[in-house]
């Protein structure tokens, strides 16, 4: 990858200063353990108990971690310029396990940017996000099966900690009260898991478009609407969940999930 080096200043809104965030460098590699949130206890996939019942070894990390540490290395480089309007497409091929020491290892790819979530125990790698650094107008709304809307706010787990709690070290959320890209998925996830799911699950697949930065306090509207179902190695489901403040796109997702695992 070729260097570009240099310091960007981004203004993050509120009336803030400019926050001095990435380096305008390639994304470098970033090593975490991988731990599993509390909050994820409530699929049990994500305890040992759980995933043992589904024929796991051990408590299968939340894909919604997974994606946290690959963003690391984007926003470390990019700053909240990727927050803003970046995005990608993340596949979870095979499970993280709570434990795993992980490589998040950034290559060229045809369109920016493939992160790698690798581990010593596989040769292949086990989820994959194929980001961009400056991604595409807002998708026009899909047909289907829409959902009951849902007002969220911004706080506690779905608030600027997350990274931290899942040992994402970067201060850029915590100090300016920026919320962690992990948090949409993570709010997909809280549909199909009121709306979709039965008994234990996973999340396989996420496509991520930002259209604006959202901050600690922020009361967004979630839209979703059920755009695909079918049968592969379980029942599985795809939705379409747009996110908006006050009336504006902040977030777009197209959310798959296998939805019952014991079909």
């Amino acid at each position: 990858m070729s260097s570009r080096p240099s310091i960007r200043s981004v203004a993050v809104g509120r009336g803030d200063p400019p926050v001095y965030v990435g380096t305008m460098a390639d994304p470098v590699t970033w090593t975490v353990t991988a731990v599993n949130a509390p909050e994820h206890a409530g699929n049990r996939i994500h305890t040992d108990e759980g995933a043992r019942a589904q024929g796991f070894p051990a408590a299968l990390v939340a894909g919604v971690t997974t994606y946290a540490y690959l963003t690391r290395p984007l926003v470390n480089a990019w700053g909240t310029d990727w927050l803003m309007r970046g995005g990608g497409e993340v596949r979870f091929r095979a499970p993280v396990f709570a434990g795993d020491q992980v490589e998040c290892t950034p290559a060229e790819s045809s369109d920016g940017v493939c992160v790698e979530a690798r581990v010593d125990r596989s040769p292949e790698a086990l989820a994959v996000f194929a980001a961009v650094e400056h991604g595409d107008h807002v998708p026009p709304e899909r047909d289907g099966e829409r959902l009951s809307d849902r007002q969220v706010e911004l706080v506690d787990r779905l608030g600027s900690g997350y990274g931290a709690r899942v040992d994402d070290d970067l201060e850029l959320y915590t100090r300016h009260g920026v919320i962690h890209p992990a948090v949409w998925p993570a709010i997909a996830n809280d549909v199909f898991s009121a709306d979709l799911v039965r008994g234990s699950w996973i999340h396989t697949r996420s496509r991520i478009q930002h259209h604006g930065i959202a901050h600690d306090g922020d009361v967004v509207t979630v839209r979703s609407t059920v755009i695909e179902r079918f049968h592969r190695r379980g029942e599985r489901a795809v939705a379409d969940v747009r996110i908006e403040r006050n009336g504006q796109p902040l977030v777009t997702i197209e959310h798959e999930a296998i939805i019952d695992l014991s079909d």
